[in-house]
């Protein structure tokens, strides 16, 4: 029976350009983990958005001397390209400033007041006196508290991950002017974490086996330090207004209404499709499987934070009694991606950005990479000379190649079609064996989130069907046997036609390619089509996904003999060495 799979990815803040560490940290896991899904027929609905409400936005207007409107419907555009031509097939990618969303977050918000879960209280906050306002947590760096890291920010530590709250830090001062702030009161709504321990601690320390053991330790040992009420309200003039008398001049906190989002964004969704309750399907489906794909400094907000919101809100926009939220059955948080050596930084230029990798090289050939040193269980580096060797040695050369010689071999010698074998041989037998018994194995993996695991398991099988196209070698077989050589094709085109399957997650633009080159004509996945609707009043661009009709095709195939093959090219080019120094020079 076909499962519900919800898969929610990071919100990224639209104050700059993508780069390889939110590839690696959320988006391309989350896009390989979909499309497997989607491969094996289940109902897969993916979302995400833009954060349009973060302090980083505004942060960037005040630079710019623009509004943070401008900012942040600026990079959601480029957003939207960047992910279309990376391959990231969103049902929806939205933004945070829709009016749905602003819907969603205060009648959530209504609902935690109703149900006694938010509390008023009077506040000690950083006030600048040079700018006459009251500072977001992230205009406020300083250092932080617990391991003393001299660049904490007002929210959170990025050095031990631990929540902060900005009068906390030592020797605070303002990202603005660098300005020393004063401690001032007023008043905001706070979260009741406190009344959510028992519950949390019951769903973190029950059937979370599948979990990555540092995510759930993590959070685990939030609950055992004891937790706190958080502020959910903040002085701005940016954001989701409180929807309350009296309130005006605040709006709700970024960390609270962004995870909304996921939500929001289904219901959006549900509302495009025509099918407005069709959200249901997935938040109020107890079986249903809801996925989180993040970076490690978002653990709590989505192991700790979101679940209480769901628990205390209960059920929303339903009248059964009997429903309630499904909560997160699984988030396989990555930890960082560095880059030869060193932490991303932009201010230092150390970063290599999305839209610039594109212009210079094929989409699969990033995804390929960055899927081989995915950050999964530690840090891991994007190193340049690595990339171009597991280009060329890898991607090129043990599987491109093999793809290459084999359909030219057909094209030459069987006048384009899969040739007519004869008896398969034992050696034939056990290669289409090995690649057959891959949609288990590596199967396997990808459903546990092993991402690089089930990739190094599919190239296994590439390498074992070189070794055995070697030891053949049908461009001597078909100067003496003719029959023996069709056979010999048969059998690799039929191990080709599987592991194009097995890699199209990781690879999706070359596995069409090379679908269509194999005689196909359905593809094998939808597309991903940018569309813009209006939004009370506003132009509202969205990335969303056109199913293909071929899904449903994690199997073994048995290519058919006598099919005509379509003309083909190499599906990867081959990278010059002295790319890495050139690449090299361009950082910091």
């Amino acid at each position: 029976m076909a499962e519900y799979i919800h898969v929610s990815i990071a919100w990224p803040y639209a104050n700059g350009d993508l780069h390889v560490g939110h590839l690696a940290g959320a988006y391309l896991p989350a896009d390989i983990f979909a499309r497997y899904h989607r491969l094996l027929g289940n109902h897969v609905l993916m979302v995400s958005g833009s954060d349009s409400h973060g302090t980083p936005i505004s942060l960037a207007a005040d630079k710019e001397g623009v509004t943070p409107r401008e900012i942040f419907e600026r990079y959601h555009k480029r957003f939207l390209d960047t992910q279309q031509r990376i391959g990231i097939s969103y049902d929806l990618f939205t933004h945070t400033d829709t009016k749905n969303h602003h819907k969603v977050a205060q009648d959530i918000f209504l609902k935690l007041l109703e149900n006694g879960y938010l509390y008023r209280e009077k506040q000690k906050q950083l006030y600048s006196e040079t700018e006459g306002r009251f500072l977001p947590d992230r205009y406020v760096e300083g250092t932080c508290p617990i391991c003393g890291y001299e660049q904490a920010r007002g929210d959170q530590c990025d050095n031990c991950g631990n929540l902060l709250n900005a009068v906390d830090l030592i020797n605070p001062r303002s990202k603005i002017d660098g300005s020393r702030p004063v401690v001032r009161e007023t008043e905001h709504f706070f979260l009741d974490l406190p009344a959510f321990a028992d519950r949390l601690a019951e769903y973190l320390g029950h059937g979370k086996d599948h979990w990555r053991p540092n995510v759930l330790k993590f959070s685990q040992r939030y609950i055992e330090q004891g937790l706190h009420g958080r502020p959910i309200t903040r002085d701005l003039e940016w954001g989701i207004p409180v929807p309350l008398d009296g309130w005006e001049g605040k709006r709700l906190y970024v960390w609270f209404e962004a995870v909304m989002g996921y939500l929001s964004a289904s219901i959006e969704w549900a509302e495009r499709m025509g099918e407005p309750e069709r959200w249901k399907d997935w938040w109020y489906n107890p079986d249903a499987k809801m996925y989180y794909f993040i970076g490690k400094d978002n653990i709590p907000f989505h192991t700790l934070i979101w679940p209480a919101e769901l628990m205390g809100v209960g059920r929303l926009y339903e009248d059964d009694e009997s429903k309630s939220f499904t909560l997160p059955y699984d988030v396989p948080a990555n930890e960082y991606m560095n880059i030869e050596g060193a932490q991303a930084s932009k201010s230092r230029g150390w970063a290599i950005w999305l839209p610039k990798l594109l212009e210079r090289y094929d989409p699969d050939a990033i995804r390929y990479y960055i899927a081989s040193v995915m950050p999964e269980t530690r840090d891991t580096e994007f190193r340049w000379g690595d990339f171009v060797r597991r280009n060329n040695d890898e991607l090129v050369a043990t599987w491109g190649n093999l793809v290459n010689r084999m359909l030219s071999f057909a094209h030459k010698h069987f006048e384009g079609r899969v040739p007519e074998p004869g008896e398969l041989r034992p050696a034939d037998k056990e290669i289409i064996a090995k690649a057959e018994g891959a949609f288990k194995t590596v199967g396997a993996e990808l459903g546990a989130c092993h991402f690089r695991a089930a990739l190094r398991k599919a190239m296994e099988v590439a390498h074992e069907a070189n070794r055995y196209l070697d030891q053949a070698a049908p461009w001597f077989q078909i100067k003496e046997d003719r029959q023996q050589a069709a056979t010999t094709v048969y059998t690799i085109l039929r191990v080709i036609d599987n592991l194009k399957i097995l890699l199209a997650p990781y690879l999706p633009f070359s596995a069409e390619k090379l679908h269509r080159y194999l005689g196909y004509e359905r593809p094998i996945f939808g597309r991903q089509v940018i569309r813009t609707y209006e939004d009370d009043g506003r132009e509202h661009q969205v990335l969303t996904y056109e199913r293909g009709d071929a899904e449903g095709l994690w199997e073994p195939s048995r290519l058919p003999a006598g099919r005509e093959l379509r003309p083909s090219e190499p599906l990867f080019a081959k990278l010059d060495p002295s790319i890495a120094d050139e690449e090299l020079a361009k950082l910091g």
